[in-house]
Parts: structure tokens; C-alpha cells; sequence
């Protein structure tokens, strides 16, 4: 008897010993709806149809690049699971979308959903249900509002950064220019306005002009026309792909030789430049924060030599000489980051608190200098920018990178 005791005393501290271990793997593992151990689901938005159409190669390129991670082996063992819906551009629809990613699918954060309206359409619904909206595909300074709205993040640098990029330089070599402003009318092109205004400062007088114009619009050539009319020499175009080339197109065709800005958002050479006439782009101006593989510059860098490889290995059909390929890549690349930091902590709550601890972050397709840097306070990753000159066939970028920091949300 004495020795049956024995063993069952044995066989429970081997029990306990077991389930204490087991407990404390679990401890170190904690899941929100869309993570587990075998892998990670993350949703998306894109305008794959509809007027903001030619932005739907992002949703392709980080698609692929996820692919690339799954072939590797995933992130930390897990793989991920990318579903990406269509909205066509339409508030409406991405709330629907929204819902189906979250309610449905049931994933863990929705990355990177494309467009200003859409995510204003969203941020609500998301920040209630407690899902990361995260690295928005959008400018607008809205997403940098931890305060208000903790479960929403831009990455790219924010459309009033841009306006004071651009007023620093104008105030620095053409301090009694004539401004003539294009915008689209939603917050996005508010936005960038206010920017420009702000970073003019004293001299916001030096804008004559300013005309807006909805997406759906299709034309707009009477805006145009009416700023040439103003006597304005220099030209501010803020407006989606498509309005920016028949802003290109119109400003060309009227002879009028303007001091042209162009949005950072539009400086496509194979979405925005060839439809507009290449012969017409010559000499714009705009802002770079990530490596344009169409640049001369860049030919033997390591960084585009890696992103090529990438391109024809898992986006062949993809086109090299379209810079949002690039965009989708480096936004793809930073979710990476942020899920690796996650560890096995797999939940909503990290994914932000990790989003938001990033410390000079950059990866082989940013520019030099540039630098993602996050705290529980700023969610304004990128600030900096770097002003460049298209020549007639590709982007040459000049000057120093610039600092256009706008503060953080109160």
C-alpha cells in the first residue's frame, strides 16, 4: 500500500508539473479574434474599381508581399492571411466592408484602407469596436488623434506636412509668387490648403485663387481655366490621380507655364505622368519619402535591386515604373514590423501599443534620412520629406529632406 501511495503522490506532481507548463505557455500566448498559432488575418480596403481605380495596385503589392512572408515562413511561425474588399471609392461601401472584415471575417486589425472619405466613414465604427485601423492609406492629419480616436494610425506623411514642405520652399525662392490652388473637395484637400496656408504664415496672401472639384467629376476643365485667368504663376494641383492628370493635361494645353506643385499622392509616371503627357509633367515639382525606381539615381541601389526581385518573383505582372508598387511594398514591410514586435501577444490592444513604439524605423525603399518614429502621442510616423523635379521622364530629387511636423493632435 505504502508504495501505491508513492506512485499516486509521483503521478500528481507530474500532472501539476504539466499543466503548470502548459499554463504558462499559454500565459506567454494571448489571441484576439484573427490571430492563433497557426496564423494572422488581416483585412483590407482598396478602391479596385471606381474614379480612385488606379490606387488598387497597393492592395496587389502588399498581397504580394505578404505571399513573399508566407514562403519564409511567416511571422514568427504564423502565416498571414490577407483579405482585401473592394469599395470603389464609396463611404458607404467601405462601412459595409468594414463590417464584413470585422463582424464576419473576423479579423484582427484592417490595414491600411485606401482614401479620406472612406476611412472618415469608418473611424467611428472602428475606434467603438476597438479594432486597429492602422497605417491608413490617406494623408489627412485626422488619423493622428490618439486621444480621441486610439485605435486609428496614418503612416504616410500627413497632407498639411506636405503643404508645409511646400510653403517653405516657395517662401524661400519665390516670396512674391502668385498662387493659384486645385483641390479636391474632401478633407483630404482641406487638409493640404491648410497646410499651405499655415506653413505661408504671414504671406497666405500670396494664394489669389482656388477652385475645388469632386472625384466623380468628369472634367475639369473649366476649374483650370479659371485659375489661368487669376494671372497666378505658381500652380498647386491636389487632387486624386485621374483629376491630376487632366490637371496636367489642361494646364499643358493652355501654354500657361506656372511654378506647377504636384501632390505627392499623384506623382505616379505610369498612372498620372504618361496618361497626362510626359511633355506637359516636365519640370513639376513635388515631394519624395520613398526610392522612385524609375530614378537613374538608383539603378545599382541595393534597395531597389531587392525590391525588382520581389517584383518578379511575386508581382510579375506588376508595373516597376508604377511608384504606388513601391508604396504597397513599404507599407507591408512596416505591418511586418509592427506584428514581429508583437511577439505572441496577438492581441488588438498590442497591435497598437506596438504601432506605436516604433524608434527609427526604415526600410530599403525609404529615402535616406527618412525615419518612421511613433510614440502612445504621436501617431504621425512619417514627417519628412524631400522635394523633387520630374525631367520630362523621370523624378530627380534635390535639396535636403525636410521636416514639416505639424505638432501633435492636442
Amino acid at each position: 500500500m505504502p508504495t501505491h501511495g508513492k506512485r499516486f503522490v509521483g503521478l500528481t506532481s507530474v500532472a501539476v508539473a504539466i499543466l503548470f507548463s502548459a499554463s504558462a505557455a499559454d500565459a506567454q500566448k494571448k489571441y484576439d479574434p484573427g490571430a492563433s498559432d497557426a496564423e494572422i488575418k488581416i483585412g483590407n480596403i482598396m478602391p479596385y474599381s471606381g474614379p480612385a481605380s488606379s490606387y488598387g495596385v497597393i492592395g496587389k503589392s502588399e498581397a504580394a508581399y505578404f505571399n513573399k512572408i508566407n514562403a519564409d515562413g511567416g511571422i514568427n511561425g504564423r502565416k498571414i492571411n490577407f483579405i482585401s474588399y473592394d469599395d470603389a471609392y464609396s463611404p458607404p461601401k467601405a462601412i459595409e466592408q468594414a463590417r464584413k472584415l470585422v463582424e464576419s471575417d473576423e479579423v484582427l486589425l484592417i490595414f491600411q484602407p485606401l482614401g479620406t472619405p472612406s476611412n472618415s466613414a469608418i473611424q467611428k465604427y472602428m475606434n467603438v469596436k476597438k479594432v486597429p485601423q492602422l497605417f491608413v492609406a490617406s494623408g489627412a492629419t485626422k488619423w493622428g488623434d490618439p486621444k480621441n480616436f486610439p485605435w486609428t494610425m496614418g503612416f504616410q506623411p500627413n497632407y498639411q506636412s506636405e503643404g508645409r514642405i511646400y510653403a517653405k520652399y516657395i517662401l524661400d525662392h519665390f516670396p512674391n509668387g502668385r498662387i493659384a490652388v486645385f483641390w479636391q473637395n474632401d478633407d483630404a484637400g482641406k487638409d493640404q490648403v491648410k497646410g499651405l496656408r499655415d506653413g505661408l504664415g504671414a504671406k497666405a496672401g500670396m494664394i489669389i485663387a482656388e477652385k475645388s472639384y469632386e472625384v466623380s467629376d468628369p472634367s475639369i476643365d473649366s476649374q483650370i481655366v479659371a485659375l489661368h485667368d487669376s494671372g497666378a504663376d505658381i500652380f498647386f494641383s491636389w487632387a486624386a490621380p485621374k483629376g491630376s492628370a487632366q490637371a496636367i493635361r489642361k494646364v499643358g494645353e493652355l501654354g500657361w507655364k506656372p511654378k506647377f506643385f504636384l501632390a505627392n499622392t499623384a506623382t505616379s509616371v505610369a498612372a498620372v505622368l504618361k496618361p497626362a503627357g510626359l511633355q506637359y509633367a516636365k519640370d513639376i515639382i513635388s515631394t519624395a519619402y520613398l526610392k522612385d525606381p524609375t530614378d537613374p539615381a538608383w539603378k545599382n541601389d541595393p534597395g531597389v535591386k531587392l525590391w525588382e526581385a520581389f517584383m518578379d518573383k511575386y508581382y510579375p505582372d506588376g508595373d516597376k515604373a508604377n511608384a504606388n508598387n513601391v508604396y504597397g511594398y513599404v507599407q507591408a514591410q512596416a505591418m511586418v514590423q509592427v506584428l514581429k514586435q508583437c511577439g505572441d501577444n496577438l492581441t488588438r490592444e498590442n497591435v497598437m501599443k506596438q504601432a506605436a513604439s516604433l524608434k527609427d524605423f526604415s526600410t530599403d525603399m525609404m529615402l535616406p534620412g527618412i525615419k518612421v518614429n511613433t510614440g502612445p502621442d504621436d501617431f504621425y510616423p512619417i514627417e519628412q520629406m524631400q522635394l523633387m523635379q520630374f525631367d520630362g521622364e523621370a523624378w530627380r530629387l534635390f535639396g535636403d529632406v525636410i521636416d514639416g511636423e505639424v505638432g501633435h493632435a492636442p
